[in-house]
């Protein structure tokens, strides 16, 4: 028997696609691996290097208008603001990377419970648009290719951002096989939400308590009326009370308490599940990359890998 092992999608590329003084917002994706190897939370055989996500693939979820010309750089300039990043080839070549990275954590994630992409939850991308930080939304594009594979039947997104998951909700709003949950901000970005098939909005300045019993009361509910058998995980940390942009007042424990739960939930359920790092704006990297670290360390306590 093949020993079970936590498996993280990371590549320089997530780090690095941008001029200098787009970096900042990209740091973390550096500094989140770079932090678990040094503690020895992970060695390298955890860390595989993701391919390219063949257009099959994202023609699936993208119009096909609009992955031409992402790859032929021929955004028009109020798209790309719209994006926030400036159209580069090394920009493009990092989202498809992103998007098979979250494929093959579906793969590893069957084997072992639970896998993880350092980068992705880019859930503000539509099917022929991008914004948000987001060009290609790589969950949409990893379940639509888990369903045209036959290698899921149902599916649920579970997503923790702080910023309502608008474009996974517009693209699934009519495939019943996939349910979209999304626990965000009610005063927060995007302001014209979309409609997920459970969105619950939470008020400013919420706080430990009260934002786990809402997540506590409705995550087990789902689980048994969806009855998936697969999970998409957006764990992102943006609900944090130092986050630049939130509005919540979660603590760093609260967030560890976050991840802990669902990852128990879904593992005394049987779900696998994939997930992708999403959002996080502290004005200190630091705070950003050990939250992030910790959904890490959780997964591994819990699924023993």
């Amino acid at each position: 028997m093949t020993n079970k092992m936590l498996k993280i999608a990371y590549d320089p590329i997530y780090a690095h696609p941008l001029p200098e003084g787009h970096r900042f917002p990209m740091l973390k994706y550096e500094l989140i691996p770079a932090q678990l190897l040094h503690e020895g939370s992970i060695t390298a055989d955890n860390i595989f290097s993701p391919g390219i996500c063949p257009d099959e693939i994202i023609l699936l979820t993208h119009e096909k208008e609009y992955l031409e010309r992402i790859h032929n750089q021929t955004l028009l300039a109020k798209e790309q603001r719209h994006i926030g990043f400036p159209q580069s080839p090394a920009l493009t070549l990092r989202e498809l990377m992103i998007a098979q990275g979250t494929i093959d954590c579906c793969n590893y994630a069957f084997q072992n419970g639970v896998a993880l992409n350092v980068a992705g939850g880019t859930h503000h991308a539509f099917a022929n648009r991008g914004e948000g930080f987001c060009m290609l939304n790589d969950m949409a594009i990893a379940a639509n290719y888990l369903l045209h594979k036959n290698i899921a039947r149902q599916i649920l997104i579970i997503d923790l951002d702080v910023h309502q998951g608008n474009g996974t909700a517009s693209l699934f709003e009519q495939e019943k096989r996939v349910f979209t949950f999304s626990m965000h901000g009610e005063h927060n970005y995007p302001f014209h939400k979309e409609k997920s098939d459970l969105d619950i909005p939470l008020k400013d300045g919420i706080a430990d308590k009260e934002y786990l019993d809402l997540l506590k009361a409705t995550l087990p509910k789902l689980l048994q009326e969806v009855r998936p058998d697969f999970a998409f995980y957006l764990s992102g940390v943006d609900i944090l009370n130092t986050d630049r942009y939130g509005k919540l007042k979660v603590s760093p424990q609260g967030c560890i308490q976050r991840d802990e739960f669902v990852f128990t939930t879904l593992q005394q359920h049987g779900v696998p599940c994939a997930v992708a790092m999403g959002g996080g704006y502290s004005a200190d990297v630091k705070i950003i990359t050990e939250a992030h670290c910790n959904t890490f360390r959780v997964a591994q306590d819990i699924y023993g890998v």
